[in-house]
């Protein structure tokens, strides 16, 4: 099930992030995503953010964070990935909006794969001020 997110979940929501972007982002040294978690997780708070919900276990087992259009991230504990709850996460999104764009590392090459096969588009590359680390900007439209 996925819903919006409640304050109440900020702890599971940052473990989930830092769970996630410590393994997807192994090429960034780990102490990058230590030293910004706390930041994180006050920003997650403030966020829009949806979570998909584990009907049986009603554990959060991953979430996606919005800025308007764009999507801050996708994330999904490791131990519940390739199950299909990105995409659902994904399309989730897409039936409330009308355009979305993101930013994805391109050392990242299972993300980017993703988001071909949802249909982004690779529009330009840039590089992330924070780590030095070559993007694309990818887009959807409906």
């Amino acid at each position: 099930m996925i819903r919006k997110s409640e304050k109440s979940d900020v702890n599971r929501v940052a473990e989930i992030w830092l769970d996630t972007n410590t393994k997807a982002h192994d090429f960034i040294p780990l102490q990058y995503w230590r030293n910004n978690f706390e930041t994180v997780k006050e920003m997650l708070s403030q966020a829009e953010v949806y979570v998909y919900e584990n009907e049986n276990s009603n554990e959060i087992q991953g979430f996606i964070g919005l800025n308007d259009d764009y999507i801050e991230g996708i994330f999904v504990w490791s131990g519940a990935q390739s199950c299909g709850i990105g995409r659902q996460l994904l399309d989730f999104v897409k039936d409330i909006k009308n355009q979305l764009s993101l930013s994805v590392y391109q050392k990242n090459t299972r993300a980017i794969r993703f988001y071909q096969r949802e249909n982004f588009k690779i529009k330009c590359e840039n590089t992330d001020e924070n780590t030095d680390e070559r993007e694309y900007i990818m887009i959807w439209t409906s």
